[in-house]
């Protein structure tokens, strides 16, 4: 079960599925997953993006980091969007 993340202000959606916080780096990544139906992929991947843009203000404000959200969607039959890649490549490890 996601905990919501404590902010100073109330936000909708302040539930990413992982949160990486580098203090070294100074940078913070917001990762959500999701499985989509086929057609819904590029779809769901720009509305976790847009979800997210409040929780990244308020993160980046509060923990004075640089954030960005990571959408992890794969459809129902494997399919991913063409920047699938790209955002996995952001990921550490």
């Amino acid at each position: 079960m996601n905990q919501q993340l404590q902010t100073d202000r109330t936000i909708p959606n302040n539930k990413p599925d992982i949160i990486i916080r580098d203090n070294e780096k100074g940078t913070c990544m917001l990762i959500d997953v999701a499985i989509s139906g086929e057609r819904n992929v590029i779809k769901k991947e720009a509305d976790k993006i847009l979800n997210y843009k409040d929780l990244t203000i308020e993160i980046q404000r509060m923990w004075n980091v640089k954030t960005k959200v990571i959408p992890v969607i794969i459809g129902a039959t494997g399919a991913v969007s063409e920047s699938f890649i790209k955002y996995v490549n952001n990921t550490p490890g």
